[in-house]
């Protein structure tokens, strides 16, 4: 999926990770093409929250998305690509907890921000 949307990974590591969904007309909400989809800003937060807990220790954890809670503030600017970043706070033995921001042109002004689990599995050698 990500590579469907043209996700670009921007950094990945000690449990932190940032990456950007370029604007599309073929991910535009409307048949107008102004604003990116819902989807995509699922998808963006979720692959960012993912790759944040991968990167939270020593290996990779391979992971699946328990629960992910978004809170959309707005939407994207027309025309806009997203960019997104996420911190894996809190690894347990077999959860993993992850915050998340999701904006376009401005940070301080966010589109969505994101709260999720993750379910680990043993890590990989």
């Amino acid at each position: 999926m990500a590579d469907a949307l043209g996700l670009r990974v921007l950094s990945a590591g000690g449990g932190r990770s940032a990456a950007e969904a370029p604007w599309r007309p073929d991910l535009a909400a409307d048949e107008d093409g102004g604003v990116i989809a819902s989807g995509v800003v699922t998808t963006l937060l979720d692959q960012v929250c993912g790759m944040a807990v991968s990167t939270a220790g020593p290996g990779l954890y391979p992971t699946a998305t328990l629960d992910l809670r978004i809170d959309y503030m707005r939407p994207a600017a027309k025309g806009a690509g997203l960019t997104a970043e996420a911190h894996c706070y809190k690894v347990t033995r077999s959860v993993a907890f992850v915050r998340a921001e999701a904006w376009d042109a401005n940070r301080e002004d966010l589109v969505a921000s994101a709260q999720a689990t993750f379910m680990l599995s043993e890590r990989s050698a």
